[in-house]
């Protein structure tokens, strides 16, 4: 077989490989049609493969346009890819900037071929360029390094995908062009490009699907884990929250509030279904925003709240369920219209040597039982309850049981 055929059969095979991801991206985003970003890495390996089979097989004839016409292909590949990278964390270049980065690596390359014809010229501006604006974008994306290891794996790929342009290149081809096309196709340059294209350029593709996958079980985890009315976990996803901390740090000082909806069942009887909803959900609100960044907070049915406090001491936790409390004591809820204060009951645990978690709930329960049958709108612990009251705001009384 002669010899260029199989070269150009072999240059064939990268682009080819990045053609099959575009369609996986495209099938994928039919799978789930909200991530936009899918297509646009669809396109990217769409342009890519176009722009090589252009170089390759000379499409258009001339070394001039060809020259043009694939480096505005391979250009418009990079920045689909880097804007669909971005475009998955909500970030992006924008159409401008695009617009700008295309049209002066075109005139670039015009320049040096039509101006002052340098073929090493246009092999820097094109390897250094694709180079720094992927870099650009994995600078954007460093905050994917201490993510999800899926994340993380598609930060370090894109960024050694970015790298790789600037050592390769220089290693290479140096100071010197190959003096024809001939020399430049049996060239190292040439080959090694291919094979890095072939290699990273399919491990970038993967690391994105990858991605685009955990996102999508992330989103069915979400879907089945929150409540869709109050937005906080659900008692499935409450309970596994839960029990996942409790099997990677053990019990240690950890805590457990319930909360539950002073006379609910009148507001529901009173105004409605619908208004019960939105008191429900402003519930839910001002619990997500007055816990502490690592408390979980849960609804385990009707007006039953939960927060998980991790790291938390009796005395802690009393202060938490305390400031929960408040804080729905003084908030308006529109929806009531003025029918008087929400207020809710509140029962604290925390786990004792040995526990189960089984064991911790039930006695959680009894405390929040205990508060609803002895007045409401107060705390009832183990240690401490809320039952006086100093200038609006509730003092420990450990009396009170």
């Amino acid at each position: 077989m002669d010899g260029a055929i199989v070269r150009t059969t072999l240059a064939l095979i990268s682009p080819g490989i990045l053609f099959v991801f575009g369609i996986a991206f495209v099938c994928a985003w039919l799978i789930e049609r909200k991530r936009s970003y899918l297509l646009v890495l669809a396109s990217a390996c769409g342009l890519f493969a176009l722009g090589a089979i252009s170089q390759i097989l000379g499409w258009p004839s001339g070394a001039g346009p060809n020259a043009i016409v694939s480096g505005a292909l391979y250009t418009s590949a990079v920045l689909a890819a880097v804007e669909g990278i971005l475009l998955r964390s909500g970030t992006r270049l924008g159409l401008r900037m695009d617009a700008a980065i295309l049209i002066g690596f075109t005139l670039l390359l015009a320049y040096f071929f039509y101006v002052d014809r340098n073929l090493l010229a246009r092999v820097y501006i094109q390897n250094f360029g694709y180079g720094i604006i992927l870099l650009i974008a994995a600078v954007r994306l460093s905050p994917l390094a201490d993510g999800r290891y899926v994340d993380r794996v598609l930060f370090w790929v894109l960024l050694a995908f970015a790298l790789h342009f600037f050592p390769r290149t220089l290693l290479t081809i140096g100071l010197s062009a190959p003096a024809d096309k001939a020399a430049f196709a049996n060239s190292m340059f040439w080959q090694s490009l291919q094979l890095s294209l072939a290699v990273l350029g399919a491990g970038l593709a993967l690391a994105i699907l990858a991605a685009a996958v955990a996102d999508v079980i992330d989103d069915l985890r979400r879907e089945r884990d929150v409540d869709p009315l109050t937005g906080v976990l659900n008692r499935r996803g409450f309970e596994e929250r839960a029990s996942a901390y409790l099997r990677k740090s053990g019990k240690g000082t950890t805590s457990l509030v319930l909360c539950d909806v002073d006379h609910f069942k009148s507001i529901n009887d009173t105004h409605g279904h619908d208004v019960g909803d939105s008191v429900l959900r402003e519930v839910g609100r001002v619990l997500r925003k007055s816990a502490r960044k690592g408390d979980i907070v849960g609804r385990l049915g009707g007006e039953e709240f939960a927060v998980f406090l991790p790291d938390t001491n009796a005395e802690e936790a009393y202060e938490c369920s305390e400031r929960l409390r408040i804080a729905i004591e003084e908030t308006s809820f529109a929806a009531l219209k003025g029918a008087g204060l929400l207020t809710a009951s509140f029962g604290v645990g925390t786990f004792k040597p040995g526990e189960a978690w089984s064991s911790l709930y039930k006695r959680v329960d009894a405390r929040l039982y205990e508060a609803k049958r002895t007045g409401r709108n107060r705390t009832i612990a183990d240690e401490f309850s809320s039952l006086k009251v100093d200038g609006g705001r509730p003092v420990l009384d450990d009396t009170a049981r």
